[in-house]
């Protein structure tokens, strides 16, 4: 009988998965999070192998949980603390490259099952690039089962080993509070036009970018089409959100060549930036489920985005995609949305319309909650 699919008989204890975090991603630890909740619902026990700093801004032990607070290294103490958590699990369940490696650590020598979702692919190059390729491998032959957010990482799974890989979207946790607004072109009111005065921008377009600033992020060549914006009148601010290693090489850029953006920095408040947005850019060298686009469709922002990893097959016709690393054509695209109304209302009802077709949190854990049971049921003697 299934742990999963049916309450757990009288005297045999309920299915015990272990949720295993690195440093977690926004991505990733939403998804732990929302999984959780869900899985503790249905009557699952969990256990999440997570950082200190994961539980104090994700709260799992909220969910239902058990929190084990497991450093994100793979040292010995490490590893062996997290096979101390996994000793009676039915199957754990790693979350990201790092997570799935420690989890095969410690799980050596034991017949447990070993799901790893890929949220993301690591940009690596060089001598770095080649170690990439090494863990990916050691980590898609390890897992009983590959689940990938997106298509090409299940395709890269394939390549890199694994026995079984399968496509398994994420979805975008609930919203906390009302985000979104039927028409981002009406006059700013309250929230809105705060956040457009503190930033600068009551008269003028607002675009907002968010994410770590980081190279793959693509934000020299956001910074290069913020050229051509200057030129437009009257001239949009971009918002940039995010901290990172390039902070200071791209707060020298805009104040060297004097291009109409700002770094803010981190920000709790992004829903309240987003639906003060009149559009939101993507520039990335590479996007798996991108939670930026989500949201931004969720919220009725059009995005222009880079045609990049998962992109293409999460917005659809819903967004505006041009190819990475050229400037020109993002600028273009952000310039002719700006002009044109009837487009930007057209895309807020086509991303309204793609939102509706992304997996519910509860469709989410039913899937997985499948493949849990799928692999936890006893072997049938005929």
């Amino acid at each position: 009988m299934s742990h999963v699919s049916t309450p757990a008989p009288q005297g045999q204890p309920p299915l015990h998965t272990v949720q295993v975090l690195g440093g977690g991603s926004a991505g990733s630890s939403a998804h732990v999070r929302s999984l959780s909740t869900g899985l503790a619902a249905r009557g699952v026990r969990v256990t999440v192998c997570a950082p200190a700093e994961a539980d104090e801004a994700y709260d799992f032990a909220g969910t239902g949980a058990h929190h084990v607070a497991v450093p994100r290294r793979s040292d010995p103490a490490s590893v062996a603390a997290l096979r101390a958590a996994c000793a009676d699990a039915d199957l754990v369940h790693a979350h990201g490259l790092h997570a799935g490696l420690r989890a095969a650590l410690a799980l050596t020598g034991r017949r447990i099952p070993l799901v790893v979702t890929w949220h993301t692919r690591a940009q690596a190059a060089g001598a770095r690039a080649h170690v990439l390729r090494v863990l990916e491998r050691r980590v898609a032959k390890a897992a009983t089962v590959v689940l990938g957010t997106s298509s090409d990482l299940v395709d890269r799974a394939r390549g890199r080993g694994a026995r079984d890989a399968r496509l398994a979207p994420v979805a975008l946790p609930a919203p906390r509070r009302g985000e979104g607004r039927e028409d981002t072109d009406a006059e700013p009111a309250g929230p809105r036009h705060k956040i457009r005065a503190e930033l600068g921008a009551v008269d003028r377009p607002l675009l907002l970018a968010v994410g770590t600033l980081d190279a793959h992020r693509g934000y020299d060549v956001l910074l290069d089409a913020a050229h051509s914006w200057s030129g437009l009148e009257p001239v949009p601010l971009l918002v940039v959100a995010g901290e990172g290693p390039l902070r200071a090489a791209l707060q020298a850029r805009v104040d060297a060549e004097g291009l109409p953006a700002r770094l803010v920095g981190r920000r709790e408040d992004v829903p309240e930036l987003l639906a003060a947005a009149d559009l939101v850019v993507l520039p990335s060298q590479w996007e798996s489920r991108s939670l930026l686009a989500q949201e931004a469709l969720h919220a009725r922002v059009p995005l222009v985005a880079t045609a990049v990893g998962g992109i293409p097959e999460l917005v659809g016709d819903a967004a505006e995609l041009v190819p990475y690393g050229d400037a020109h054509a993002l600028a273009d695209a952000v310039g002719r949305l700006l002009a044109d109304d009837v487009r930007r209302r057209e895309l807020r009802d086509k991303g309204a319309a793609q939102a509706a077709t992304w997996p519910t949190e509860d469709e989410t854990v039913t899937q997985v909650l499948s493949v849990y049971d799928e692999l936890t049921q006893p072997l049938t003697s005929y």
